[in-house]
């Protein structure tokens, strides 16, 4: 009886060792790290390979093990073609998007705010664009064009259907691109079938107007390209933008990406790829267009992970994804780590053993199995409680601290680097680093470096959560030359922005510490200072060279112990002492539930030095009453904001009528501000309301032509 006691428990034992583990585990290929067929697995090198055909494609899908759901090909060749390539040409020097007024003899602002963006230079898409004195907004399904200066004579001049769903757009003199998502639906006949049959596929349109009469906007373009549109920047006249689509495919027949022009030719771009393995693959489209010329058009498409950040700079595209591994590689993970973690703390003998039973090929891997669990019952019934006790002990501590490493490994970022010159685009080289970015902000690129914050989080088999904070140099090569880790030990990185040669680092769990970190010698990477404070900041400003602004929430300690979240919270932080930033002003909107789409996009955010102005959409709770629902206000904060006196309240700006102010979300809620002169333009669904900036005082209302019974609030 005892030895069967004993059997099923070194039974459960063993399994339990050799079955922790799951899938997708990663490892850098270092001297004590995993070996054999997973290091090769694991290795980042995956150099850049190109089909050079349909069937190529086709084979690398089907032995990658990727099925997709049935999709009949609808090509009409099956072959890649490649897109004629465009002359270099240098990256000209961004340019306000504004008309000259001697042109038109219209009257324009002489100073007016642009789209809150990461980078001078590259300009961001947003659903809002002004350019002195017209302000363009895509309202639902329309783009509409509004004479908005001087405000006491604003007015609709043009209001344009938009097929699909139009989500962005960029304004850049007489020109204005529109990205919208489209299901294009023909008939093809499928394979082998006998009639046409009707087919949908998700593609993003770019569509290209000349609005040099405001009145009367004129498509030039529609450029089709099939998969979702994820993200675009806009460099000088170059529009450099990204879609993503599941590679779909029914038995020998491909969806192959796609371009289709307004008029011309269907293109189908070059198609790359990387040695390494992945769990799954997108095809992620990378393409340029002169927005002043649309027939400029250059695209590659990479088949890679499926993209989920990107960090844009005057001259290269960084796309960023996790790194999954094939299932199929858990089983050798496995048989890896028993070898090199459970095998070396048996007995020398009973190692033998093991070691000879494995190089018997004429046995199957269960066979093998089965005679290396009699040699360790054999050794476990050849010991007393205590000998079993330490060696279990000391096992289970190894394969702890060997399983902790690996959980960590397998939480890289994949980075790629695509040089952008002139609407070229050519791939520069990857780069991996542990953890992930929390957003484009986690990113940046100075003097050559491409710095970036990750947080990496995991459950270990004790069920315990780990967490920390790690800060990359990568160089030119993207090869990692300094690094950071484990900061901030058990918080996440809740907010990061890099300034020159510094990087402020908000993280978060129950206070919020802000790390200064210097980054002057990139290859060794140090914090200087950091401040702990209630609450946290979701998004971090500059406001000078010394000053950072925050926004986010406030925290106060609860009863039982734990940490509760209260209203929106601004702050104003003095790091000009990197090794002791301050605090200098703070101020905390509502009750708890008060939030601010500047939380979650910064081009929700406006902010002027020069003339001391902040504004930033609200919903304030007034009441977070237990029973009942809460009763909020939605609208626009108007702020003073200088190092002398810190936040002061102009006042407050909303679009709501009386029986609004229940709504969680409405067409009447505050989403973006901009000015001209003298003038502040708040932007809801409903309206743009334009009041006077010194005393507020509403000048003047334009309704926008909005269907309320079919409003969606996220766009």
């Amino acid at each position: 009886m005892r030895k069967m006691n004993l059997r099923i428990i070194v039974a459960v034992l063993i399994i339990g060792l050799l079955t922790a583990l799951t899938a997708g585990c990663i490892h850098d290929g270092g001297k004590d790290g995993i070996g054999g067929v997973i290091q090769t697995a694991l290795d980042s090198g995956g150099d850049l390979k190109k089909f050079n055909s349909t069937d190529e494609l086709i084979e690398f899908l089907k032995e990658a093990g990727r099925t997709g759901y049935p999709y009949y090909y609808r090509g009409s060749g099956g072959v890649i073609e490649e897109i004629t390539s465009i002359p270099e040409a240098p990256v000209p020097v961004a340019t306000p998007s504004f008309v000259e007024k001697a042109s038109t003899g219209e009257t324009y602002a002489t100073d007016y705010s642009r789209t809150n963006i990461q980078v001078e230079g590259v300009d961001e898409a947003d659903f809002v664009k002004n350019d002195g004195k017209y302000i363009y907004i895509i309202s639902q399904k329309r783009l509409v064009i509004i004479d908005a200066y001087p405000p006491e004579n604003a007015t609709i001049v043009s209001d344009v259907e938009i097929e699909g769903t139009p989500v962005d757009m960029y304004v850049n003199g007489d020109r204005l691109a529109l990205f919208s998502r489209e299901y294009d639906e023909i008939e093809a006949i499928p394979p082998y079938d006998y009639m046409p049959r009707p087919q949908r596929r998700e593609m993003t349109h770019l569509h290209i107007y000349d609005i040099s009469d405001r009145e009367k906007p004129e498509q030039i373009e529609d450029l089709a390209t099939s998969g979702c549109y994820y993200q675009s920047r806009m460099i000088g006249d170059y529009i450099y933008f990204v879609t993503r689509e599941t590679p779909l495919y029914y038995g020998d027949f491909v969806e192959l990406p796609v371009i289709k022009p307004l008029v011309g030719n269907a293109l189908n771009p070059d198609i790359y790829y990387f040695g390494n393995p992945e769990d799954s693959y997108t095809f992620t489209m990378v393409a340029s267009v002169d927005i002043k010329d649309p027939d400029e058009l250059n695209a590659r498409t990479f088949l890679m992970g499926y993209s989920n950040t990107l960090y844009v700079s005057a001259n290269s595209i960084y796309i960023t994804y996790q790194k999954h591994l094939p299932y199929r590689y858990s089983e050798v993970l496995q048989k890896e780590r028993f070898n090199e973690v459970i095998l070396p703390h048996l007995p020398e003998d009973v190692q033998d053993k093991i070691r000879d039973i494995q190089k018997d090929e004429s046995l199957s891997s269960y066979e093998q199995w089965e005679r290396i669990s009699e040699v360790l019952e054999r050794m476990y019934n050849g010991m007393d409680e205590d000998e079993k006790r330490r060696l279990i002990d000391e096992i289970e501590e190894a394969v702890r601290e060997w399983e902790n490493k690996i959980e960590a490994e397998m939480r890289k970022t994949v980075i790629h680097k695509i040089r952008i010159d002139g609407g070229n685009i050519e791939y520069e080289g990857r780069g991996e680093v542990e953890g992930y970015p929390l957003n484009q902000f986690s990113m940046d690129e100075y003097q050559g470096y491409f710095r970036i914050a990750t947080t990496t989080s995991f459950w270990n088999r004790d069920r315990g959560y780990v967490e920390y904070n790690n800060l990359y140099v990568l160089d030119e090569k993207m090869e990692v030359v300094g690094e950071l880790k484990r900061i901030a030990e058990n918080e996440r990185i809740y907010s990061t922005r890099f300034m020159g040669d510094r990087l402020y680092m908000v993280t978060f769990k129950r206070t919020d510490p802000l790390f200064v970190i210097d980054l002057s010698d990139p290859e060794n990477p140090v914090v200087l200072g950091k401040l702990k404070i209630p609450g946290f900041s979701d998004y971090l400003h500059p406001y000078d060279e010394r000053h950072i602004i925050g926004i986010g929430k406030e925290t106060e300690e609860s009863s039982w112990g734990g940490v509760s979240i209260d209203g929106l919270k601004l702050a104003l932080f003095d790091v000009s002492d990197p090794e002791h930033p301050k605090e200098v002003d703070k101020v905390v909107i509502g009750e708890r539930g008060t939030d601010s789409e500047a939380l979650v996009d910064h081009k929700a955010f406006l902010f002027d030095r020069k003339r001391n102005l902040l504004v930033i959409p609200v919903r304030e709770v007034v009441d977070d009453r237990v029973y009942g629902p809460w009763e909020v206000w939605q609208g626009a904060y108007v702020f003073n904001l200088t190092i002398e006196d810190g936040f002061t309240l102009r006042g407050k700006i909303t679009h709501f009528e009386g029986e609004d102010k229940w709504y969680w979300h409405s067409p009447a809620a505050v989403r973006r501000s901009l000015y001209m002169d003298d003038v502040l333009y708040t932007i809801s669904e409903r309206c743009i309301k334009m009041n006077d900036l010194s005393t507020l005082h509403e000048i003047n209302e334009v309704e926008l032509p909005i269907d309320e019974k079919t409003y969606y609030p996220i766009r």
